[in-house]
Order: C-alpha cells, then sequence, then structure tokens
C-alpha cells in the first residue's frame, strides 16, 4: 500500500519534506499540496508526478484521496490543522511547535483523547538521530547508573536578520527542551535563564549567548547552552552525567584526518547537514505507523509539554527569576512507556 500524503505549507521545509518522501524514504507519494501562496503551491505540484495543488489545507485535509497530512506551515496555523485532522480521522505529522499556546495545545489533547487513539506526531526529530538514540539506550540500559545532569549545547554560525531573542527558546531550544525530557524519561518542573556576557558579533536587538537551567520532576539538572553567533559552526553537545559514569555525544563526522602536525574533521554547516539522516528516519517510521492507522514518535503531549516550558522559559528571561512549571494530568492515551515523556520510538 502507498500513503498518500498531503502537504500544507510548502516553504522551505515543507518542500524538504516533499523531496525526502518523494526521493528518499519509501512508502508514501506526494498526492496534494497547499500553500497560503497559492500560486507557490501550483509551482511545486507541477514538479510532481502525481499531486494536486489546492487552495486551502481545509480542503486537503478532507479530499478523498488524502490518506495522511503533513502540517509545515506557519506556527498559528498549526493547531486549525491538526484539529481538522483529528476530526478527519487522519493522521497527520505537524512539525514543532505543536501550536503556539498551552491553550491550543489542552484543546489538540482533548480532541485526541476524545477521538479515542493518537493521530498526531510533532516533529522533534532529534529523536531520530543516532547519536541520542544510543545516549538513550545507555541510560536506559543503567550503564551510567541514574542521571543526575544533562549538559547540552546548541550552537548555531549565524542568525538570519529576523530572528528576534525570543525565537532563542521557541525554535531554537525547544529542541533541547524535548531531548531533555526524551533522555530522562522525565518532566522538567522549573527554569531559571542567565545571560553572558554579549557575543559582540551578535546583531544589537539579540540577547547571546544565554544559559538555561531546567529542574527535572526526579532531581536531575538540566543546563543548556545556546549561542547563535558562535561563527565556527554548528555544533550540537551533549553529555549525561550519572552515577556511576557518563554518556556523551560523539564528534559527527566519521573519520579524523592527521597531516601537517595536527588532526580534525568537520563540523556541520548547518541544522541541514547534522540532522539530515534523522529527518529521513523520522519520515519513514511515521510512514510506516501513518500506513497502519497508527501514530508513534513524539505525541501530543510532548507537543503540550514542550510550548508548556518554553512559556516558562520566556517568562523566566523577561523577570530574571525562577519560574514553576505545572502541566494539567497526562491523560491514560499519553501513557506509553510509563513516564511523563514519550520513550524510545514509541
Amino acid at each position: 500500500m502507498t500513503l498518500n500524503v498531503g502537504v500544507i505549507g510548502v516553504g522551505m521545509i515543507g518542500q524538504d519534506h516533499i523531496r525526502r518522501i518523494t526521493h528518499v524514504v519509501s512508502g508514501a507519494r506526494i498526492s496534494a499540496v497547499a500553500d497560503v501562496d497559492f500560486d507557490r503551491a501550483k509551482s511545486v505540484a507541477a514538479d510532481l508526478p502525481s499531486a494536486k495543488a489546492l487552495q486551502t489545507g481545509e480542503e486537503l485535509i478532507n479530499d478523498s484521496e488524502v490518506d495522511a497530512i503533513v502540517v509545515a506551515s506557519w506556527g498559528p496555523t498549526h493547531e486549525e490543522y491538526v484539529l481538522a485532522s483529528i476530526a478527519a480521522g487522519k493522521q497527520v505529522f505537524c512539525e514543532k511547535p505543536l501550536a503556539t499556546t498551552r491553550e491550543a495545545c489542552e484543546r489538540i489533547l482533548d480532541a485526541e483523547v476524545a477521538s479515542g487513539k493518537r493521530h498526531v506526531m510533532v516533529g522533534f526529530m532529534r529523536r531520530y538521530d543516532d547519536a541520542y538514540r544510543a545516549m538513550k539506550a545507555t541510560i536506559d540500559g543503567g550503564e551510567i547508573g541514574a542521571p543526575l545532569m544533562f549538559h547540552s549545547g546548541h550552537r548555531n554560525p549565524s542568525v538570519p536578520g529576523h530572528y528576534t531573542s525570543d525565537m532563542i527558546i521557541n525554535d531554537t531550544c525547544v529542541h533541547d527542551v524535548d531531548v531533555a525530557r526524551f533522555l530522562l524519561s522525565d518532566e522538567i518542573v522549573s527554569v531559571r535563564v542567565l545571560t553572558a556576557r554579549k557575543n559582540s558579533l551578535a546583531s544589537d536587538h539579540l540577547t547571546d549567548p544565554v544559559l538555561f537551567i531546567f529542574e527535572m520532576a526526579g532531581g536531575a539538572l538540566v543546563d543548556v547552552e545556546a549561542s547563535i553567533n558562535i561563527q565556527y559552526a554548528y555544533d550540537i553537545r551533549g553529555e549525561v552525567v550519572g552515577e556511576s559514569g557518563t554518556v556523551e555525544l560523539a564528534e559527527s563526522n566519521t573519520v579524523v584526518v592527521k597531516k601537517n602536525g595536527q588532526y580534525g574533521g568537520r563540523v556541520p554547516e548547518d541544522w541541514r547537514e547534522r540532522f539530515i539522516r534523522a529527518y529521513d528516519t523520522e519520515f519513514q517510521e511515521w510512514i510506516i505507523a501513518a500506513s497502519k492507522g497508527e501514530s508513534t514518535g513524539p505525541s501530543s503531549w510532548d507537543g503540550y509539554a514542550a510550548t508548556v516550558v518554553c512559556d516558562a522559559a520566556a517568562e523566566a528571561y523577561r523577570s530574571g527569576g525562577k519560574v514553576s512549571i505545572t502541566m494539567r494530568d497526562k491523560p491514560d492515551l499519553y501513557t506509553t512507556g510509563g513516564t511523563g515523556a514519550s520513550t524510545g520510538t514509541d
């Protein structure tokens, strides 16, 4: 069976997912696309063998020739498209954020719970990265004892001109928030935000770098360094310190070059290079599950938790104080894995 996928939002990330579904992974094809810019949707559809351009996301969701939906549109539109997909009984892959407010995320949770099954997978691709999965297996296998601290580094060489300081939280470190919950199988209960001496390479309107300190419900501490004008490359760091050992991300290059009395290797240029395989694995696993009418991977609960934590981090950034985080009771629908955060690949 070939899964007919409709894509809402055919900007940069939407077109990259179309490329991936068409040329990289198996079991699916693009049957329809929609975008607020209808001319762009028509242009994208013209390059696909079996796709049509539709004027609205709602029209795409309700099209009988669309089995599953990818939502890659502007963040504030996610709620309406995800809710419509659930109402239509279709599986939906939603790029982060699940929705831009706690209340919107809760409406999605309520709709999905009322439907009686999971329909939504949220695009937290780091969970599909081989290195993070190996870290997760090491922690869950008890090789380093109980985790005590997680040090995470998120370093961008630069950011575009439209980037604002609040995007450090909602667009950049949201991935670190999710991967902390994933690795430690626990929820975040408080956050503090510290700012360092300003990087002279950053634009005047940006606060850079920023340090986030999260407390987990089980007592572990997480610090996230966000540097968005580090210049040298796109560098993702991570180390979990346990009671009896540590596990950390290795360098992402596969070889070490030695010459002229030195050694070194390549550091990724951007997020596409660093996580391209993770994106491919993410979509292959989504297609396999969606073809069975199932949803695996990061859930609506994970999307909700990330939004709540990022909201609290924004408040801590503005106030300079410690902000406690509270969440609603977790519905039984999302308890697979037995913890607040979805674990493994479920």
